[in-house]
């Protein structure tokens, strides 16, 4: 079990905003799509704007930059995060005004939920493994009758 801890009340609110900015970012470049052609060219604007910021942070930056070399000894399965990335702002592009935030929101939150414990079931990727358990479980598919409940308009 989590301890409440000043560094989890400080998490807290970081994490919650991760969760705001997503459906900020949604409804923003489902708004963008209005002016585009499709999801993915909302998409390409919204990841070129994200990208330019990330260069600009990188640049001032006061670490050191990775060579050619350091890169070419990322594995291969690390690069995916980018196509992940691309998947999941273009479908949110796509499917937000089809499904509603809301119902958008819970199915993101119990896809996440349900991949989160097999992966800390199982140790997938490194991360520390958590058995999965009745409670854990139980949590999941309470999530699930919770986005189910978000259907009814």
């Amino acid at each position: 079990m989590m301890k409440l801890s000043s560094q989890f009340i400080l998490l807290l609110p970081l994490a919650m905003g991760i969760g705001i900015a997503m459906v900020f970012q949604t409804a923003i470049n489902s708004q963008l799509r209005e002016y585009l052609y499709s999801p993915l060219q909302a998409a390409l604007l919204s990841f070129l704007i994200g990208t330019i910021v990330l260069a600009i942070f990188v640049f001032f930056q006061p670490t050191s930059k990775p060579s050619l070399h350091d890169l070419g000894q990322i594995p291969w399965y690390l690069w995916l995060g980018g196509i992940l990335g691309v998947y999941a702002i273009s479908m949110s592009i796509y499917t937000a005004p089809k499904l509603g935030f809301l119902t958008l929101s819970g199915l993101i939150i119990f896809g996440q939920i349900m991949l989160s414990m097999f992966m800390d079931h199982f140790g997938w990727l490194g991360v520390e493994k958590t058995q999965l358990n009745w409670q854990r479980l139980l949590g999941g598919v309470v999530i699930f009758i919770g986005v189910l409940l978000t259907l009814q308009r």
